[in-house]
């Protein structure tokens, strides 16, 4: 993508994390240029963070399953190659990619889903706002209330896709689906839980907060 970026701190010794904004934009366009630049990266390419909204949209994970699709709305769906099953992007839903080298920063899969949760819990802990992760259904909750849901692709040792954080949407497409593959699962927002951050103050903390994950010792 070509909106200006800007470099995070990387930590001694870390290597470094490029910053850039998008604004909303579509889902298909922004998934292929994800898919273009990992495919692209070599062991010279810096890492991104990319935060962004998108237009209406369910997608599919690589495995999911079109009948977690209870209702058509007429919002489109995409299946694409993450992980995970279905779930909404809107407007006002910060969504942030990750475009890592994983084997450059030693990084596991699943200890970067554990770092990525626990960058939205400790978000939200800065607002009194108690979250926590619930066994065997990624993403990170607020009671039995989903408020970020993450799905990432791994390819040649790099990753994207990312975390979306519910901030202040329309949150009535959701009950469209099964959220993530789960019947009857609520979803909430920050606005609702009592955070008075904006759609880009809460993008600018959370990448805050990945960074700060990031540059954890293992």
């Amino acid at each position: 993508m070509t909106a200006p970026a800007h470099e995070i701190s990387a930590g001694a010794g870390q290597p470094p994390v490029l910053l850039r904004h998008l604004g909303r934009t579509e889902y298909r366009r922004t998934w292929q240029a994800m898919v273009d630049f990992n495919a692209a990266r070599d062991e010279h390419t810096v890492d991104e963070l990319w935060c962004c909204e998108h237009f209406p949209v369910f997608t599919l994970g690589q495995a999911g399953k079109p009948e977690h699709l209870l209702t058509d709305l007429g919002i489109p769906l995409v299946k694409t190659d993450r992980g995970g099953q279905i779930t909404y992007h809107g407007p006002g839903q910060a969504v942030l990619y990750l475009l890592l080298d994983l084997n450059r920063r030693r990084l596991k899969v699943r200890d970067l889903v554990t770092r990525i949760e626990q960058a939205v819990i400790d978000l939200l802990a800065e607002h009194a706002v108690a979250a926590a992760r619930h066994a065997g259904a990624p993403g990170v909750y607020v009671g039995p209330a989903k408020v970020a849901a993450l799905g990432l692709r791994v390819r040649k040792g790099g990753c994207y896709h990312g975390v979306s954080l519910n901030v202040a949407m329309d949150l009535s497409p959701f009950k469209a689906i099964n959220p993530c593959g789960y019947a009857g699962m609520p979803v909430t927002q920050t606005s609702d839980l009592g955070v008075s951050l904006t759609l880009e103050q809460v993008a600018d903390a959370l990448a805050r907060h990945l960074e700060t994950q990031l540059r954890r010792e293992q």
